[in-house]
């Protein structure tokens, strides 16, 4: 059978596991395989190719890789391919096949854009052992090799990826082993996907990388965030939302601040990860350490953006972390008063910098002080979400069901964040005004505004 009819015979289940980022590349895999006359399915028995492209960033997440690919292998029928895509096998290689014996083939971050060449040539093997598709460059991929989009669509928003890999120092992070140093895309290829996505009718683009505020540095390009953006309003100004995620601190710079605040379309929101309140944890982390730059930087952004929605993230428990710098943190976040965090106890790391000093705080010490965080931020997240009753919010639509429908405003990012829930049934895909009628700690009530309402723009 030649390889073009082998490829239109053929179904591929594909999981994705972990990040946006993943969920980008495991798009663009799909697209390349559906282009080479393979289809999708949505359960592994009917599969001639399985992949799962697994998350390895921490210990849990390497944990469920390597279940889910195990119980792919345990259901693996004769004539199956299993693939292991993505970090862990970035990160891990041959080493996945004492976890995993029953793979077939082990392929990269850094050249998923193969996987059609991969999956031939693992069909056309001759040995039963197992192929790698692992570059020994630490440096990353090419950013717009192979042809696939660097995009992943949900519904009417999407996941627009203008970065790959990062410089950054952070002692307790593996993603430079992983992804390799930052490669940005080009200008004109963003803009131009950007384009296609507002054609295939996406209200939405979350601009992601490791750290966006980045972008162009590798292009010799100075702030260039700030100019990826002014170019993308003006390149797509039918898109509704423009949304940054994952600036890293320091970066936030004053013309991006002006950008943000003086084009519609830029979503008053921004995800700045901090990771701790105290300059000692931050500066083991090998964190930007300057605290006051934090409060300083956010609060010029909300005199620029009165109604700016912050969501950060932070690690508890990492080695060395005191009570003293524990409370510093809690009171940093009750002053900040974010409208969304994410908190991770710390996961010890081989091969970071972090994995010198151990994991000596016990696993209850870090549950319990995440708990204490968590229970400081749902009462902060609840005030901010009262003081939405009664404004009316620009709300895309993503679902409905039994007479009330779901969605998002400006204020929430896909996945992480919280929910506008509707009265009534509303197209999905559909920009809607809606007025707030009730607060929850992370979600929202309301009801279709009538057409005359002023529409809170993000």
């Amino acid at each position: 059978m030649s390889r073009s009819s082998q490829a239109r015979a053929s179904k591929f289940h594909l999981v994705n596991l972990g990040c946006s980022k993943n969920l980008v590349d495991s798009q663009s895999m799909a697209q390349l395989l559906g282009e080479d006359g393979m289809s999708p399915t949505e359960t592994a028995k009917s599969a001639e190719v399985l992949i799962v492209n697994t998350c390895g960033f921490i210990g849990p997440a390497k944990q469920e890789s390597i279940r889910v690919l195990n119980e792919l292998a345990a259901g693996k029928k004769r004539g199956q391919l299993l693939i292991a895509a993505g970090c862990l096998s970035q990160r891990y290689g041959a080493q996945l096949l004492e976890w995993v014996p029953a793979l077939d083939g082990i392929i990269g971050t850094r050249r998923w854009m193969d996987i059609v060449d991969f999956v031939h040539r693992l069909r056309e093997r001759r040995s039963p052992e197992a192929l790698y598709h692992l570059p020994e460059s630490a440096h990353t991929v090419g950013s717009d090799e192979g042809g696939a989009l660097r995009a992943a669509v949900q519904g009417a928003s999407a996941y627009l990826k203008v970065a790959d890999g990062c410089r950054r120092p952070c002692a307790f992070c593996a993603i430079p082993l992983i992804k390799g140093t930052a490669v940005s895309r080009p200008l004109d290829a963003i803009v131009a996907e950007a384009r296609a996505l507002r054609d295939a009718g996406v209200r939405e683009l979350c601009l992601i990388a490791q750290d966006t505020t980045d972008w162009g540095h590798d292009l010799g390009l100075k702030d260039g965030l700030a100019t990826l953006l002014e170019t993308l309003a003006g390149a797509v100004p039918d898109i509704d939302w423009l949304r940054v995620m994952y600036a890293y601190p320091g970066y936030v710079t004053d013309r991006l601040i002006e950008v943000m605040a003086t084009h519609k379309q830029i979503a008053h929101y921004l995800d700045i990860p901090l990771q701790h309140g105290h300059p000692d944890a931050l500066r083991r982390m090998r964190r930007p350490a300057n605290i006051d730059w934090v409060y300083r930087t956010l609060e010029k952004m909300r005199g620029a953006m009165p109604d700016l929605a912050i969501r950060s993230t932070f690690i508890i428990g990492y080695p060395g972390e005191t009570e003293t710098e524990f409370a510093a943190l809690v009171k940093f976040v009750q002053d900040q008063r974010f409208d969304r965090i994410g908190a991770f106890t710390f996961s010890f790391e081989p091969g970071t910098e972090s994995a010198q000093y151990g994991d000596p705080t016990p696993e209850d010490v870090k549950q319990t002080r995440r708990e204490q965080l968590m229970e400081a931020q749902q009462r902060i997240s609840l005030e901010k979400n009262q003081a939405q009753v009664g404004r009316v919010l620009d709300v895309l639509v993503e679902g409905q069901n039994d007479g009330i429908s779901v969605g998002r405003s400006y204020r929430d990012a896909p996945e992480v964040d919280g929910l506008v829930i509707i009265d009534g049934e509303v197209p999905v895909g559909e920009m809607v005004p809606v007025r707030i009628s009730g607060a929850l700690a992370y979600d929202l009530t309301g009801t279709v505004e009538t057409p005359n309402a002023t529409i809170v723009l993000g």
